[in-house]
């Protein structure tokens, strides 16, 4: 005797019976798929948060980059950036989750600006560049810190600076504001930020110019701005007002300089992660999160666990008859919906009780004499 089907064929004929829709004349294929799957993706992980949906996520840090954007836009339609894992991560995953480990290391995770940002600011280093203005001249050029143009043969203790955070501000003889900010430029296949970002007066945030895209060598690229640059490795920079500042004025620099290293803290915050100390070189990050169930697209395809068949099936019908507004036959499946889920939730419920309460006692391991896995035991009285 067969076991029982639990595929998406089995989904499609129990939501038939539940709805009393036999004919696909009443509920077409695609349209009962659309049901199941928007059930099975968008609702399902919001009732049920399964241990059987928690996974580990791995990404690697780059070089001198502190923040990880998890959208899509942010990539900037580079040729490769699907391929990044943190590639539209917010749609992907539901939630993190610590513990967070940092090259191996158990590391500080928060979400919290306030906290993280207490403990690693971001201070601005303000300093004048050499030049003045003069009342005509738009363009000047320069090192932001000097320390900064001698690379360590061995990268290490490397000064860089923050990229999104970098201003160029001095006045114009009206006494208006001339500034100008950074925007990281992206590599034409990683759409990874670059050691170089664009320079542009600031803008409203609706309408943010276009991110530049650039293969590398970047400084040999046609595209690239020489006129308007900050390289955020060395401290070098072009710049170009659209106003010449007064004569006399002084042209500051506003940074946020840091030194690279091992990170030791992750923040999530604001559809990104952000990572301190700066990476020095590319460490893995690791840590827990939830993840959707997979879509169900082939007929014989079954659900993550086969045991969920039933509640899909139940969750996807009852979508289906609130389109109907036949509340009445909602009403009526609603116990066995509810049983489902509370069967579903079963299996999570009895993998946690296997855990201990965590106290300082179950922090420890080993046995014997002193102490031991379980508090202070072994020896005799």
């Amino acid at each position: 005797m067969p076991l029982p089907s639990t595929s998406l064929l089995a989904i499609q004929n129990k939501v038939r019976l539940l709805t009393r829709s036999p004919s696909v004349a009443q509920l077409t294929v695609n349209a009962l798929n659309e049901y199941i799957n928007t059930f099975v993706l968008y609702d399902f992980p919001e009732h049920l948060r399964l241990f059987n949906l928690r996974e580990t996520f791995t990404f690697t840090t780059n070089p001198f980059q502190d923040v990880y954007y998890i959208d899509i836009a942010s990539y900037g339609g580079a040729a490769n950036a699907s391929s990044n894992p943190l590639y539209n991560f917010k749609n992907e995953y539901l939630t993190v989750h610590p513990p967070v480990y940092i090259a191996g290391f158990n590391s500080f995770y928060s979400q919290s600006r306030e906290q993280f940002f207490n403990i690693y600011p971001k201070i601005n280093s303000i300093s004048h560049i050499a030049a003045l203005g003069d009342g005509a001249t738009l363009s000047f050029s320069g090192i932001v810190n000097t320390t900064q143009s001698i690379i360590p043969s061995n990268m290490v203790q490397q000064i860089v600076l923050l990229k999104d955070n970098v201003t160029f501000a001095s006045v114009d003889i009206y006494g208006n504001a001339c500034t100008l900010i950074d925007i990281p430029i992206l590599d034409a296949t990683t759409g990874n930020p670059t050691i170089f970002g664009q320079l542009v007066p600031p803008f409203n945030t609706a309408n943010p110019p276009a991110q530049l895209l650039l293969s590398t060598p970047y400084m040999s690229d046609p595209g690239f701005p020489i006129t308007n640059y900050i390289n955020y490795l060395t401290g070098q920079f072009v710049i170009t007002f659209t106003t010449p500042p007064a004569i006399g004025a002084q042209i500051n620099s506003e940074t946020v300089p840091q030194i690279t290293s091992l990170p030791q803290a992750l923040l999530f915050y604001d559809n990104q992660f952000t990572v301190r100390p700066v990476p020095d070189k590319p460490y893995r990050v690791n840590f827990e999160v939830y993840v959707l169930p997979t879509a169900l697209l082939q007929n014989g395809q079954s659900p993550d666990l086969n045991e969920w068949w039933q509640y899909i099936a139940y969750g996807a019908a009852k979508k289906v008859l609130e389109d109907r507004t036949d509340m009445d036959t909602v009403n009526a499946i609603m116990p066995e919906f509810k049983k489902q889920e509370a069967l579903c939730q079963r299996r999570t419920i009895v993998q946690y009780t296997n855990e201990r309460t965590a106290t300082i006692y179950t922090e420890q391991t080993g046995s014997g004499g002193g102490t031991g896995g379980w508090g202070v035991g072994g020896g005799s009285f």
